[in-house]
């Protein structure tokens, strides 16, 4: 290796790394900011400029665009016709490119950055020679991530070179990162001008950790999250204390979080396999866990919990009598911390609760991914329509109001019995209504009484009503749609049922 071209963004050890190329008999060639840097550091450095014998122009937008730059970098080592070209143009390869790009993520992140700082900050240069380099990585070592410069180094030191396979591995590493940078651009520019479902789209994730496995020991897994991170997701989580959070962890705990932040009142969610086996309100935390216990005090062992209030002392006491897996809350007091932290493989998250959610979701299949606009409705008693002669009372409409949340969150077909404050049975993912009604009226047993019932899509039979009715449910509600929904009516009717139609359904697969 005789030759380095250096220009970088992130100057993180860029000083040091250059001192020892000079140092392995290895001439730098800089540019901008980056020969600034070295030459302060008294480093003796060429100009592209000297290279190119053309100068910087358009402020910095051309210097290194320049076929004495990219063929050195492109030409094939083992291919004559490449050689005599250099020859015959008097110019010399480029073995070693170290380049980093322009901050466009940092820029983007911040609040106050205006269209126009983004666009100057997209790199046009820098790609191009990393490319280049990566492209010829046979002859080229291509280096974007200052992670790498010792272990570069190292191989320098020894063998004079690096190895063919980690040109290759560094190769593939600049092409991971040139590609997430144009990403980032595209999906920034498209969100510019609103366009929601583009002819083609580029996802993008940083891997924050690998996983013990995946739903179950046999399968592989690792968490990945957006490059910019989105407040209120479970990606900012914080994670106080416990083991590592596992691949069906991540899940519940998304779930939970989504489901409690439907409610400004205090509420506590316990979900087990992606779904809510208690719900519960209260005028404080406690009572709002204490509701949420005691919805299913079975399945409550082993949960994850979420609130969307402080977690206290007695809060604390309280939850440590059972065994959870994770706590997730905006916060905990010290006291319940301390409690809490007493069982070490219990997982307590953090994470700010707030209106910006990200408005659009997604689910792989086989070979393909779905994109769709997240499951959000304002809805309230003035959207709904009574449809039965008896109308629900004051309370029942609380209670529609709840349940119809809850419901929302729960595996269709989806079932859900409870009051104004509280869930008493669920039934969920059932491959027919009525089957999901009969478990959640079974679960809630006599609790059942003058309580309401929510379904998430209409129901094909009048079957429900009438279990319902005969479990003492007063008040219904449900999007209908159904070509019987006539005969759930008049089944509604027959028993004196209040029920409601909110047109709107919420099937969850």
């Amino acid at each position: 290796m005789k030759r380095a071209l250096i220009s970088v963004s992130d100057k993180t050890g860029i000083v040091d790394f250059a001192k020892e190329l000079l140092r392995l008999g290895i001439e730098i060639i800089s540019t901008g900011g980056t020969k600034r840097v070295l030459q302060e550091a008294g480093l003796s450095i060429q100009s592209v400029e000297d290279i190119t014998g053309f100068p910087e122009i358009l402020d910095g937008r051309v210097k290194t665009l320049h076929p004495r730059i990219h063929a050195g970098i492109l030409a094939e080592r083992e291919i004559p016709k490449h050689q005599e070209t250099l020859r015959q143009y008097e110019i010399e390869p480029i073995d070693l490119v170290c380049v980093n790009l322009y901050p466009f993520q940092e820029i983007i992140e911040q609040k106050e950055a205006l269209f126009e700082q983004a666009i100057e900050n997209i790199d046009i240069g820098g790609p191009s020679m990393l490319r280049s380099a990566a492209k010829n990585y046979t002859a080229v070592t291509a280096v974007i991530d200052p992670i790498d410069y010792e272990f570069v180094l190292n191989e320098l030191r020894a063998k004079g070179d690096t190895c063919l396979e980690t040109k290759k591995k560094l190769s593939a590493k600049v092409f991971r990162y040139t590609a997430q940078y144009d990403a980032l651009i595209a999906q920034y520019l498209t969100e510019n001008i609103g366009e929601q479902f583009p002819e083609k789209i580029t996802l993008s994730y940083n891997k924050q950790q690998s996983l013990r496995y995946g739903e179950n020991p046999h399968q592989e897994a690792a968490f990945y999250r957006e490059p910019i991170l989105r407040a209120n997701t479970i990606s900012v989580a914080k994670q106080l204390h416990g083991k590592a959070l596992s691949y069906n962890n991540l899940r519940d705990a998304d779930a939970a979080f989504k489901l409690v932040g439907e409610f400004t009142e205090p509420t506590a969610v316990v979900v087990k396999h992606m779904n809510p086996c208690g719900v519960g309100c209260g005028k404080t935390i406690q009572e709002a866990y204490v509701k949420a216990y005691e919805a299913d005090k079975t399945s409550i062992f082993g949960g994850i919990i979420a609130l969307n209030r402080e977690v206290d002392k007695e809060t604390a006491e309280l939850m440590n009598k059972i065994f959870l897996e994770i706590v997730l809350a905006p916060a905990f007091s010290e006291e319940a911390f301390a409690i809490l932290c007493t069982k070490k493989n219990i997982r307590l998250l953090t994470l700010p609760f707030g209106e910006n959610r990200p408005s659009l979701e997604n689910v792989s299949v086989g070979g393909g991914i779905l994109f769709q606009a997240q499951d959000r409705q304002e809805e309230n008693e003035d959207f709904f329509e009574v449809i039965t002669e008896r109308k629900p009372t004051k309370e029942e409409w609380k209670a529609l109001l709840m349940q119809w949340k809850v419901v929302k969150h729960v595996k269709s077909n989806a079932i859900v019995v409870g009051n104004a404050q509280q869930t008493f049975g669920v039934g969920a993912g059932q491959m027919n209504r009525i089957g999901a009604a009969e478990i959640a009226l079974s679960q809630a047993g006599e609790k059942a009484k003058g309580t309401v019932l929510a379904s998430d899509a209409f129901f094909p039979q009048n079957d429900t009503v009438e279990a319902a009715a005969k479990a003492g449910i007063s008040a219904i509600i449900q999007p209908g749609g159904s070509i019987k929904d006539q005969d759930s009516i008049d089944m509604a009717n027959r028993y004196q049922i209040a029920m409601v139609m909110t047109h709107v359904r919420h099937f969850k697969h």
